[in-house]
């Protein structure tokens, strides 16, 4: 499974990158804004300087909801670099786009899906990534998982080369049920990725073997 970082932090993400284990970013304007990235300029030098730092992919979000739109700011996203992949809605508009983009040997994320029918379209439509986002699955008391296991299937079933990505993800038992199921990518913040180091059973044990050797070394 590849983790993906959801943020436009650069530091949080060099901080999992500096653990060997991050494999690319999701982020989009929203993100940007948080960290106070604002202005279409501004915006693409980040993306650039993600695409630099990271050497996975970076899912760079088109905010154009017209078929036209969302073309001309895809390719101006995918002219960037090589590992940048455009982010497009699940849309028809964006359907189309995808269709268009993959003919154009561009790369594509489709993001804000939430059926198994959605993902199957996109994937058809030649989408690099779906990203069903299981933790909103999950606020109005659905199971985002299962979303996860359904697509793992039918993809499996048709060979189909389009990753799943889990997205949403909003705690670490998200990310090892999405592991268990078979899902080719999980996208959360940082601070999940790194809780899945933590285990208070590993704390009394290491503090058991430190106060064990203090006493047999003085």
């Amino acid at each position: 499974m590849k983790f993906f970082a959801d943020t436009a932090n650069l530091a949080q993400i060099l901080e999992v990158h500096a653990l060997g284990v991050l494999d690319g970013v999701t982020t989009n304007p929203s993100l940007m804004a948080k960290e106070g990235i604002k202005g279409e300029e501004n915006i693409l030098a980040h993306y650039a300087l993600l695409a630099r730092e990271v050497p996975g992919d970076i899912s760079a979000e088109v905010i154009s909801t017209d078929y036209e739109g969302i073309l001309r700011e895809g390719r101006k996203l995918a002219k960037i670099a090589d590992n940048i992949v455009v982010k497009v809605p699940m849309i028809k508009e964006g359907i189309k786009a995808i269709s268009t983009f993959k003919n154009e040997g561009i790369r594509t994320n489709c993001t804000l899906i939430f059926s198994a029918g959605q993902a199957l379209i996109a994937a058809k439509a030649g989408a690099s990534y779906v990203s069903p986002f299981i933790g909103r699955i999950d606020d109005i008391s659905g199971e985002g998982v299962q979303l996860i296991a359904q697509i793992v299937n039918i993809f499996s079933n048709f060979g189909m080369e389009t990753e799943v990505l889990a997205a949403s993800v909003r705690h670490t038992l998200h990310i090892v049920q999405c592991a268990e199921l078979g899902a080719d990518v999980v996208t959360c913040p940082p601070s999940v990725i790194l809780q899945l180091i933590n285990h208070p059973l590993t704390d009394i044990g290491l503090e058991k073997f430190l106060a064990d050797h203090k006493k047999l070394n003085g």
